[in-house]
């Protein structure tokens, strides 16, 4: 009998489904977290369907990681992860749901920091 291995940090990363959060109360910036549990397939190996993005005042997206569509040389075809940064599209080395959720925190503080709103 073979044990299935959980990811420690999957229950923190849905928990945070529909949730927007400010980031920047004077400038407007905001997060906003879409993770929902679906089959495991080829395209989604990790069963879910997920979409962690930050946005600007306007509503914007400036960055964040998704799931939803192919990149790359795959703009056809099925979904696969990926990073969005302002307007680079890059495949994401999804790993588990704490680094998926450390590596948005950190691409959030590096948006903001080169946009001038954190030192």
């Amino acid at each position: 009998m073979t044990r299935e291995t959980r990811d420690p940090g999957l229950d923190a990363l849905l928990d945070l489904d529909s949730q927007v959060l400010v980031v920047d109360p004077q400038g407007g910036h905001w997060v906003k977290f879409v993770v929902r549990r679906v089959p495991v397939s080829p395209e989604k190996p990790h069963g879910l369907d997920y979409a962690l993005t930050l946005h600007g005042p306007d509503g914007g997206r400036l960055a964040g990681f998704d799931n939803a569509h192919p990149v790359g040389r795959r703009k056809r075809g099925e979904p696969q992860d990926h990073r969005h940064r302002l307007r680079t599209v890059r495949p994401y080395d999804y790993r588990d749901a704490a680094t998926l959720l450390a590596d948005f925190w950190t691409l959030v503080d590096a948006v903001l920091k080169e946009s001038g709103v954190i030192p």
